[in-house]
């Protein structure tokens, strides 16, 4: 089994799978994310600056890296699921999924028929056709599919979401979802919290494992997301540690000029 399947595996079996969002479309910055020992990263085609150009670099480098490479798609679109999965991602983030028909539309641009609708063609993730029949062969139990939870709608429809076969995680969206609900940002209103522990609780039933993004890296966050039984666990944003640590840097010199 490789490094790869490993990192698929611990997903699918709800075990701690530590992840971050990318926004920068730099190869080398990625590269260097990929290296610190991430099991994942999410190229982020949502927000940030990076395009289907590169992306597909992006690809390359986090794969070659040791890292698993997801997309985070702009919209559930299966075009765009298609060239990214043709291109050797290792799955997908679909965003804004509010319903069973978003999320099975999601699986089926991402898998193979008998389970889904992606169409066949020669593309680098099976070596331009050299390892086509392998990858044909695998790729449905490979490809990882999570939908991001991140509006009101979605809340009703959760039950009918999870029981959508072929979905691997979810990830909640706070201030969409908190957006929607009329109360952005208020993540310390009570309905927002008694929503939050309704996801965890059917989530945590189910087999499709509880994702979270921590944007800002918090040893004391980190703790609760898994204590409530959050494994799919994005920890911060390269944007954000590029941030943390020049700014930290800087000022500690600051302090020592007299």
């Amino acid at each position: 089994m490789n490094h790869s399947s490993n990192q698929r595996n611990s997903i699918r079996e709800k075990q701690i799978s530590l992840g971050c969002w990318v926004q920068m479309p730099d190869p080398f910055s990625a590269e260097i994310m990929a290296r610190a020992g991430f099991d994942w990263l999410a190229i982020d085609l949502e927000h940030g600056l990076i395009n289907l150009d590169a992306a597909f670099h992006l690809i390359q480098v986090i794969g070659n890296a040791g890292a698993l490479p997801l997309i985070r798609l702009h919209e559930n679109d299966p075009a765009t699921i298609r060239r990214v999965m043709d291109a050797g991602a290792g799955g997908i983030i679909v965003p804004m999924v509010n319903t069973a028909e978003n999320a099975a539309r999601a699986v089926d641009a991402a898998k193979y028929h008998p389970e889904g609708q992606r169409s066949f063609g020669l593309g680098r993730a099976h070596r331009f056709g050299k390892n086509f029949d392998s990858y044909i062969r695998d790729s449905n139990a490979e490809s990882i599919v999570v939908v991001q939870i991140e509006h009101k709608d979605a809340l009703a429809n959760l039950d009918d979401i999870l029981a959508v076969h072929g979905i691997d995680a979810i990830v909640i969206g706070p201030y969409d979802l908190s957006g929607s609900m009329g109360i952005p940002g208020k993540f310390d209103d009570p309905l927002f919290s008694t929503r939050i522990s309704e996801i965890i609780e059917k989530v945590n039933k189910s087999s499709v494992a509880l994702g979270i993004h921590i944007v800002h890296p918090s040893e004391q966050d980190l703790a609760m997301r898994i204590q409530q039984g959050f494994t799919f666990i994005a920890y911060g944003m390269d944007t954000i540690f590029l941030q943390n640590g020049a700014c930290a840097a800087v000022d500690e010199v600051r302090r020592k000029i007299p």
